[in-house]
């Protein structure tokens, strides 16, 4: 793909599939808004890529979205991509799930997806372009256990990017979401998920553990001019791990 040109933002991209999302655009020729808690972390990645700047974001606080939009116009100028990858992916039975903690992962995940939805489209409406690529999870698929509020989140995202793909057709913009499943992340390794890739490749069709850069170039393709004729879709990157 050719982004050259393009202004994107990634959020979540301090590590794992965000940065390797963010490290694909920037290589097609991107510049690239790195949004991110860790600071730390996108400050790293900003040094080593061409056009980067790194932002502190917590995409569930509205004022923090909006200064990340303003942020990536006030440097590049415009805003033409929006990858909302920041999440919370939690590992929790049904039983010990109570409000607050159902609530904390419903900020991130949803109301985050919202915000910087909301924020990144209106700035995309000024010049009638945009591209927004949300990433969901192969889970609302697949119903997997440990995680109701983290696959009714991810469904809400579903869900959400479908309908404003209807509202925001009309404004140049394309709105679609790729749902990966169980990748290796520096996340992942270190968290209860890391029990369960040897099953899961059972499943898949195509055998072996999926990486970040598995997929990054399927957001870069949403993301590209090329995709102007694709929005509200949910394409899942999993390997062949749920077929549908």
């Amino acid at each position: 793909m050719n982004h050259q040109g393009r202004v994107a933002i990634v959020t979540g991209s301090a590590q794992g599939i965000g940065k390797s999302i963010a490290r694909k655009l920037a290589e097609e020729g991107a510049s690239v808004v790195l949004a991110d808690l860790n600071e730390a972390g996108v400050a790293e990645l900003a040094g080593t890529l061409p056009r980067a700047i790194a932002v502190r974001t917590d995409v569930s606080d509205e004022a923090s979205v909006r200064a990340m939009v303003k942020t990536a116009v006030d440097a590049y100028g415009k805003l033409d991509i929006l990858v909302n990858n920041a999440a919370i992916v939690p590992f929790t039975p049904w039983d010990e799930i109570d409000f607050t903690e159902w609530r904390r992962i419903m900020a991130v995940n949803l109301d985050g997806t919202f915000l910087t939805n909301r924020h990144a489209s209106d700035e995309m409406r000024r010049n009638g372009y945009g591209r927004i690529v949300n990433i969901c999870s192969n889970v609302v698929l697949a119903g997997t256990p440990n995680l109701a509020h983290y696959v009714a989140s991810k469904g809400g995202v579903f869900g959400f990017t479908r309908a404003l793909a209807t509202e925001l057709g009309k404004h140049g913009i394309t709105v679609n979401s790729v749902a990966p499943g169980l990748t290796e992340t520096e996340g992942t390794v270190v968290s209860p998920h890391a029990n369960a890739f040897d099953f899961v490749q059972m499943l898949q069709a195509i055998p072996r553990r999926a990486y970040a850069d598995d997929i990054a170039p399927a957001v870069s393709f949403l993301a590209s001019e090329e995709a102007g004729w694709v929005t509200g879709q949910m394409l899942v990157v999993d390997g062949g791990h749920t077929r549908s």
